[in-house]
């Protein structure tokens, strides 16, 4: 039996040797909840921006690097982090619902930050069954079966993607209007919010791209504006655009942590099923005071949000208290919880070194073998 073989067996026993997911009852225990509350969003949306731009504004005025100033800005970013979670939100959410609430958003986060909500659009492949953990999901990557300088250089592209974003929106976005085949580059390897950055996001449709068209003036008009008043003002700028910068980093290096921990990252080998996808997740019930912090807006509650991707996120902690109480002793959605990020951060970063030590004897082995044969 070949090696394929074998492990496809193994696979199949140990699929059969798991209880299935049942949807049904899952979906029974929660079918009041699925339905999104407008007030929670907009209280929650409009509170979070007045914090953090009175964070943010008051940043300047503190002295260097005093205590209030390093509180100040953290609060800003952290106030920052949750507004743009929303993204996560908004791509749920049904076609033709939220309408005023998603342009509000743009206006307020997608566009000075960005960010707008169109480059989202590709975070339904993830929830995809035949695409989650493929080369057509572009959340995904087998970071658990590769050597830790991935996870060191994912946490560390915080750092470029700020201004490789703004490069993107003032100078590539214009040009695209007159280069079809830049904007067809731009379009398909450009445009997204992702962690693999060798993702090739499908040509968008007529609509889509109306919508793309809109999102990404602005972004340009607004780059355009910063660029404007650096030349004409001079001074005041400079400080502006330093702390917007770190601010940027930040939540990039936030959610890049909450991104190391929200799956376990062992598929390398294809399709997955769906109780690989759901046991591939995580969830962090625990401690809601800090990891809502560092989860906002549900995310912290990553494998129930793959078993009911258009939950919405003020109702998870409810949801998640009912599945635990009412499911089966041995549903596998109770094998998906753990208790701090660290820890899930940490298994990570022990597996990927587990891996380096393996391919490090292997080579080993390799040489000498190569060294054995020429001796012979």
């Amino acid at each position: 039996m070949s090696l394929a073989d074998t492990h496809s067996s193994i696979s199949q026993q140990r699929a059969t040797a798991r209880p299935e997911v049942s949807l049904a009852n899952a979906r029974r225990i929660v079918h009041d909840l699925l339905k999104p509350n407008p007030v929670i969003f907009w209280t929650d949306m409009l509170v979070s921006f007045a914090i953090g731009a009175t964070a943010f504004h008051f940043v300047k005025f503190c002295p260097v690097f005093s205590v209030a100033q390093i509180g100040l800005f953290l609060l800003s970013c952290l106030m920052f982090y949750r507004l743009a979670m929303f993204i996560h939100e908004m791509v749920h959410m049904r076609t033709g619902t939220f309408t005023y609430f998603r342009i509000v958003w743009n206006i307020l986060i997608g566009i000075p930050f960005l960010m707008p909500s169109f480059v989202y659009y590709t975070h339904l492949d993830h929830h995809r069954r035949k695409h989650y953990g493929t080369d057509k999901d572009g959340e995904y990557l087998p970071m658990g079966q590769t050597g830790r300088w991935q996870l060191i250089l994912f946490v560390l592209s915080s750092f470029v993607i700020p201004p490789i974003v703004v490069f993107r929106c003032l100078v590539l976005t214009p040009l695209t209007w007159v280069s079809p085949k830049l904007r067809q580059f731009v379009y398909t390897h450009l445009s997204s919010m992702i962690i693999d950055p060798t993702y090739i996001r499908p040509l968008p449709t007529a609509q889509a791209v109306r919508i793309m068209r809109l999102q990404e003036t602005a972004c340009f008009l607004w780059c355009l504006g910063i660029a404007i008043a650096v030349v004409t003002v001079g001074e005041y700028p400079y400080p502006f655009i330093l702390q917007a910068y770190l601010t940027g980093v930040t939540v990039l290096m936030l959610n890049a942590i909450r991104t190391l921990g929200a799956h376990r990252y062992n598929n390398d080998e294809g399709e997955m099923t769906f109780l690989e996808q759901l046991l591939d997740s995580v969830n962090y019930p625990h401690r809601p005071w800090i990891t809502e912090l560092w989860g906002p807006t549900g995310t912290r509650y990553h494998a129930l949000h793959h078993l009911f991707p258009s939950l919405p996120y003020h109702n998870m902690p409810e949801a998640h208290r009912r599945l635990m109480e009412q499911l089966p002793e041995d549903a596998p959605y109770r094998q998906t919880n753990r208790v701090t990020l660290f820890s899930g951060v940490i298994d990570l970063w022990r597996r990927s070194k587990e891996v380096e030590r393996r391919n490090a004897a292997q080579r080993r082995a390799a040489r000498q073998q190569e060294t054995d044969s020429a001796a012979c």
